[in-house]
């Protein structure tokens, strides 16, 4: 046997070496066992034992080598001549306080991401709500975590908490655009003027896209040239918005002028028109649907085609409004008819005839 282990107050080197040695075999057996459960996990579509599983993989493991390593620094510290070694108690509860929030935290981000998968649940729940109610307890979490590792830590939590309700006021007014983004985020959530994916728009900003984050400071929209374009919350208090993603249909509203030469045949090609829209499978006829004589216009006669698509698909959109155009014209021409184009008529006017003199 080695001499620096024969003596009785050197087993501690042992004692420090089968603490390592046990936490490295500790930490492998334990991911063995979580990768295998893993596995068996993956045949099931339950949301729940997959985020637990999944939130606790990393936290487990830096827990385990915590733990060990601390309790090897409790053996070497009565034989250590440094200080250092007495905050090896307070440094192992802080530890593993972030270690149940980080386990917390994990577990929330990934019910929140995928409570909206459809293949976790038959009724996914709206994307907006999940990231808000996942963003309040995330920062419920983290806020509460610190101020027990300050209790922990030795601090007066009432004096911190006191001295937040003082130097409030002067972070409020230093903070103030901030929190009127905090605010604007909030009436995002409460009122739900557009959600996470929606299509929206603003006549008061030259704003438009999707939205794809709503977060506590900004909103992410993609706008349809493909550039992120960041909006403070609070520009959404004092702006209309419009969200053209939630429409129940879109309009079809065309003008459309014949020549005067036609004005005998326009009552049978207004009635053309009418039976068409009504039997076009695309068109909804429960809605509006008007198809009327308009005005007498410089140089043609004008009626105009108020109706409403089924689809709100804006490809889809054009594709309808393109078929229904064409079979306007094709209605015109069999009528005998043609559709006007700007034109003039010039009238000369003849002149008189010079009359003899003396007549």
């Amino acid at each position: 046997m080695p001499e620096w282990l024969t003596p009785a107050e050197n087993v501690w080197v042992a004692e420090v070496f089968g603490i390592v040695l046990g936490t490295l075999l500790l930490r492998f057996l334990v991911k063995l066992v979580l990768d295998r459960l893993a596995r068996k996990l993956e045949s099931t579509q339950n949301l729940y034992d997959d985020a637990l599983l999944e939130a606790a993989r990393r936290p487990l493991g830096w827990f385990i080598w915590i733990m060990g390593m601390a309790f090897a620094a409790d053996i070497v510290a009565p034989h250590a001549e440094s200080d250092l070694f007495g905050y090896v108690g307070p440094l192992r509860e802080v530890a593993v306080i972030f270690l149940l929030a980080w386990f917390a935290v994990r577990l929330i981000r990934f019910v929140e991401d995928h409570l909206v998968d459809p293949s976790y649940r038959e009724a996914p729940v709206d994307r907006t709500t999940a990231s808000a109610v996942g963003k309040l307890l995330r920062a419920s979490i983290v806020i509460t975590t610190l101020l027990i590792c300050l209790q922990t830590l030795g601090f007066s939590v009432t004096g911190v908490l006191a001295f937040g309700g003082i130097g409030g006021i002067a972070v409020g007014f230093a903070a103030r655009d901030l929190l009127a983004n905090f605010f604007g985020a909030l009436m995002i959530f409460l009122d739900r003027p557009f959600s996470v994916g929606d299509w929206i728009r603003s006549p008061d900003r030259d704003i438009e896209g999707t939205v794809e984050e709503i977060g506590w400071r900004l909103t992410r929209i993609r706008t349809f040239d493909a550039r992120p374009l960041y909006v403070p919350n609070s520009v959404f208090m004092s702006i209309s918005v419009e969200t053209p993603s939630r429409m129940t249909n879109r309009r079809i509203y065309e003008t459309i002028g014949v020549r005067y030469d036609d004005v005998a045949v326009m009552p049978a090609i207004l009635q053309a028109i009418r039976e068409m829209l009504r039997s076009h499978p695309a068109i909804d006829t429960q809605r509006t649907l008007m198809v009327n004589f308009n005005a007498f216009g410089p140089s043609a006669l004008d009626f105009f085609i108020y109706t409403f698509t089924r689809t709100t698909v804006w490809t889809e959109y054009h594709q309808v409004k393109e078929a229904v155009l064409l079979e306007v014209a094709k209605i015109i021409a069999a009528h005998g008819a043609q559709i006007a184009f700007p034109t003039q008529t010039l009238h000369i006017a003849t002149p008189a005839e010079p009359q003899a003199p003396g007549a």
